[in-house]
């Protein structure tokens, strides 16, 4: 069985669902397969998620459902509650090492393989950046009768050190303009708020000044 991620992208919500149990399943297996109220607080996790959500039980059921039929997740019957595991290394044919790559590039976002080796310490833990760069390539050159590519080295960013790659299990992934990055257009941007906002503090005396020669009977100068 194989997934056709580039025409059938993950949702951001079932990005998060599917991640989420794929990080649980190494980082706490104790309480794995995890049920709706667990799962329902790994997703919406304040720490190691970009972006940071905010989903309801309703959102996590009707995710499950779709990751359901698409076989990315599978039901499990508890003593009390229904509990949720991934089937994602069975479905995409993927070994655990690049699976816990593509599972924290779908929680954080965009990563160097330095950054990548770094926080997949609990997930695997790869010998060296030149381990994860090799099957990180592996992902990029998979053959298309397997899907594709699943994920991508994307431009360096200008200043930036080293470039980042960036999964492709939820589409083709947004590049940050060039002048977000550009310390000399952050700074012309940083100058005119400043300047915005003493215009406006210069507004604000003026019509004090202009309120206090109105109460005391006098023409402004």
């Amino acid at each position: 069985m194989t997934f056709d991620h580039l025409n059938q992208p993950l949702s951001p919500t079932e990005a998060r669902v599917l991640a989420t149990l794929m990080e649980k399943a190494r980082t706490v297996p104790d309480s794995y397969p995890m049920t709706l109220n667990s799962l329902l607080s790994g997703c919406n996790q304040k720490t190691s998620r970009d972006p940071v959500m905010n989903l309801s039980e309703t959102d996590i059921l009707s995710t499950l459902d779709t990751l359901r039929d698409r076989h990315l997740v599978i039901e499990v019957s508890g003593q009390r509650a229904m509990r949720w595991e991934h089937n994602f290394e069975r479905v995409l044919g993927v070994p655990s090492q690049s699976s816990a790559l593509l599972g924290l590039l779908l929680l954080r976002g965009p990563q160097t393989a330095a950054e990548l080796r770094t926080n997949t310490e609990r997930w695997h833990r790869f010998a060296d950046t030149g381990s994860v760069e090799a099957f990180l390539e592996e992902l990029q050159d998979r053959a298309e009768v397997k899907g594709g590519a699943l994920v991508r080295l994307l431009p360096k960013a200008p200043g930036a050190r080293e470039a980042r790659w960036a999964q492709l299990l939820c589409g083709e992934p947004s590049l940050p303009s060039a002048s977000a990055h550009n310390p000399a257009t952050v700074s012309k941007q940083g100058e005119s708020e400043r300047l915005e906002a003493l215009e406006a503090r210069i507004a604000a005396l003026e019509a004090q000044v202009q309120r206090l020669c109105a109460a005391l009977g006098e023409e402004q100068a």
